[in-house]
């Protein structure tokens, strides 16, 4: 568990839940980020309402605390008076993360799915997803994390760095670049970890787009022969598998932002600007996220017309020498048809008992054979389909 009292020009990180427990601390100035990753809070379940109680005056939810144990429950946004719960698909650490887990199933007692073995390149096997929590009250964010919680301690470090001041007494950052900003509420923070999660996935578009690319080039090439078809299907569930991914981020997202338009008007300026920070924010994670969508439909309609463009590739070559054995067996027929006249057991055939019979006989199939060959070639019938 990691807990990280933040205000508006500092970041600190508390050892211990002891000075959490003060009744009022909610409303003071600043807020409270607890992270803390699914099996610490499902071991710390009754520690964490007994803050949420003693800092907010509210606890969580039994069904929502069933979401947030839950490793399989996919992208959605839910809310009550008091707070609201956003759960947001990230990407796998790696390979076979996904297989790790807790070795305790999802909240309601059942083991875990069992995560198919992929073939294919190692970009393949990372679209593989596991679910982060947020909890979002006034002065608290409770988020949730799988075990490994990478997202959680990469975006902690930056945090930390942009509150630690240096020898002066400035930030530590240049305060004018929004991103070295210290986020100036619950859900600027929320946002900003959602938008580093959004971010894997559109780093990982490069490395998709490079191995389709190989694989539409090997399918296009008449004179390869891919073998590799599983990997291809495999790509292809990959693909679907993560636009349906996508698309519950994005009306996630879309039901957080609908959800602040019909919030009251802020009463002062300050808050207007807070308020207006957070719907660009929002906005701009909807944003990267549609692009991922946008992509991923490429990348499937990509994949789908190399392997048509292939088959189509490979009719062309078979009718190519299919063309090609009907134009042979056209020039013999004939030759076979002299052939098969000389060769009957009459006594009386022309040209049987001359001397020079037979030469005169091939010449004839011969020039026969020439005359087929060239009429043939005048008629593209031997020309090879580029």
């Amino acid at each position: 568990m990691r807990i990280f009292e933040i205000t508006r020009s500092q970041v600190s990180e508390h050892p211990a839940l002891a000075p959490l427990t003060a009744p009022g601390a909610c409303a003071a100035q600043g807020y409270l980020w607890i992270s803390l990753t699914r099996d610490e809070f499902r071991a710390s379940l009754t520690e964490v309402q007994q803050i949420l109680q003693s800092l907010c005056l509210t606890q969580l939810v039994d069904l929502h605390v069933a979401d947030l144990l839950n490793d399989q429950l996919p992208s959605h946004y839910d809310y009550t008076s008091q707070y609201d719960v956003l759960v947001f698909r990230r990407l796998s650490a790696g390979p076979g993360q996904a297989a790790l887990g807790n070795g305790k199933g999802t909240s309601g007692g059942e083991p875990p799915l069992p995560t198919p073995s992929r073939r294919g390149p190692p970009v393949l096997r990372r679209v593989d997803t596991r679910p982060v929590g947020f909890a979002l009250f006034d002065r608290v964010l409770l988020s949730v994390h799988p075990e490994d919680g990478a997202v959680r301690d990469a975006f902690a470090a930056r945090l930390l760095a942009a509150g630690s001041p240096d020898d002066k007494g400035a930030p530590a950052l240049d305060v004018r670049a929004t991103s070295a900003r210290v986020p100036t509420g619950t859900a600027d923070l929320m946002l900003r970890v959602i938008n580093q999660i959004v971010d894997g996935y559109l780093d990982m578009r490069r490395e998709l787009t490079r191995q389709l690319d190989h694989w539409q080039t090997e399918l296009i090439d008449p004179r390869s022969r891919f073998t590799n078809w599983g990997a291809l299907m495999e790509a292809r569930q990959s693909l679907h598998h993560l636009d349906e991914i996508c698309e519950d981020q994005r009306a996630a997202i879309q039901d957080w932002i609908d959800s602040l338009e019909t919030l009251p008007s802020p009463k002062n300026e300050a808050e207007q600007r807070e308020r207006e920070l957070i719907m660009v924010r929002s906005r701009d994670v909807l944003e990267h996220i549609e692009r991922v969508v946008h992509h991923v439909h490429r990348l499937e309609q990509n994949a789908e017309t190399a392997v048509q463009m292939h088959f189509s590739v490979q009719g062309h070559r078979a009718n190519d020498i299919m063309r090609v054995l009907t134009v042979l067996t056209a020039i013999f027929l004939p030759l076979n048809l002299i052939a098969g006249i000389f060769g009957m057991n009459f006594e009386f055939i022309p040209l049987v008992h001359k001397a020079d019979g037979f030469w005169i006989a091939m010449g004839a199939m011969l020039v026969i054979a020439l005359v087929l060959v060239v009429v043939f070639w005048r008629k593209r019938y031997l020309a090879r389909t580029r």
